[in-house]
């Protein structure tokens, strides 16, 4: 089963620190070589972005930043894992990194299995 990964956070978190992303890294290249992760990335900041809506039949573009956002998906992970519990294990692990790197970091990841043919269905 395929899992996504989300980090949100709050827009302004500043920079990560050096320690933390090569502890990131060395976790990413651990799980790609167990061929567990799928793909991962980090997003620049909503200045940079912009949001497509369709609303009452009206295709829109809106610019960011997007003020109105509280937090923001900062970054994701794409793993291949046999279980739900799997993929909490390999976030809890994720989030351990920046309790130890990055002190004072604060969000959270959201663990979302990604429907394919065979499981359409979502199931809750």
């Amino acid at each position: 089963m395929r899992f996504m990964m989300m980090v949100k956070v709050a827009e302004n978190s500043g920079p990560p620190p050096k320690q933390f992303m090569e502890a990131v890294a060395k976790l990413s290249e651990e799980a790609t070589k167990a061929g567990t992760m799928v793909g991962n990335g980090m997003f620049g900041p909503t200045t940079l972005g912009a949001r497509v809506r369709l609303s009452r039949g009206q295709v829109t573009v809106i610019d960011g930043p997007f003020t109105e956002a509280k937090e923001v998906v900062g970054g994701f992970a794409m793993f291949e894992l046999k279980t739900k519990e799997e993929a909490i294990e390999a976030t809890l692990r994720f989030m351990e990194l920046h309790k130890k790197h990055w002190p004072g970091w604060e969000g959270e990841t959201e663990i979302r299995q990604v429907l394919e043919p065979e499981n359409s269905a979502p199931r809750a």
